[in-house]
């Protein structure tokens, strides 16, 4: 991988069954409009709640992508 040259992306990917669905979701949406993704890393993760339980899991994911022109 000589002189190559990667964009990294920030993105929160959501879901109310699991923390790793999350970020499955995140990368799984990047890839629709995205070329040639390589890494993609969890930054963050946390649970929105409601009236005590939790409603949903929410993944940070920087997802690597290689940078054309």
């Amino acid at each position: 991988m000589p002189n190559s040259v990667y964009k990294i992306i920030e993105l929160v990917g959501t879901s109310t069954e699991s923390w790793e669905q999350a970020a499955k979701n995140a990368v799984t949406k990047a890839s629709e409009t995205l070329r040639d993704l390589r890494i993609a890393e969890v930054s963050n993760l946390d649970m929105h709640i409601k009236d005590g339980k939790v409603e949903s899991y929410r993944a940070k994911v920087k997802i690597s992508f290689k940078f054309e022109g």
